[in-house]
């Protein structure tokens, strides 16, 4: 997983002491994309959820994205591991692409790799839902 020139990462305080609060856990001490979410987490702007723009990818964001090779779009649901589900379009944040796309805005570009090694870039299009744009509450 790599975000280009590491662009800025801006989060709500919901979603910053959620996800402390699951990197924590023993399950999740020796994974190497856990560790770069921390790495994030520890750069990370942090707001209150009413200050979150709504172009920016949060936790339970809905995101559409567009590889820049092959012009494939792709819609997403960023979640936590529990509620993944790739064949539905829910990425967890938790998997390389899911910490990348956490906190992007549209407009914004990740590079990283498939699970058979293929580098993809991703491109964020639109975040068509966004709990905080939208004034829900994270379940």
């Amino acid at each position: 997983m790599s975000k280009q020139a590491s662009p800025a990462i801006t989060l709500s305080n919901r979603d910053f002491d959620r996800l402390d609060a699951l990197l924590d856990t023993p399950q999740w001490q020796h994974n190497a994309t856990a560790q770069a979410l921390r790495a994030e987490l520890d750069r990370a702007q942090v707001l209150a959820p009413d200050k979150i723009p709504g172009n920016l990818v949060t936790m339970n964001s809905t995101v559409t994205c567009v590889e820049e090779l092959g012009g494939k779009e792709h819609t997403l649901t960023l979640c936590y591991p529990a509620e993944a589900d790739a064949a539905k379009g829910r990425i967890s944040v938790l998997a390389p692409v899911g910490a990348a796309l956490l906190g992007l805005t549209v407009g914004q570009t990740i590079d990283w790799k498939t699970p058979d090694g293929q580098p993809l870039r991703l491109r964020v299009t639109a975040v068509t839902f966004q709990p905080e744009a939208a004034g829900q509450l994270h379940r």
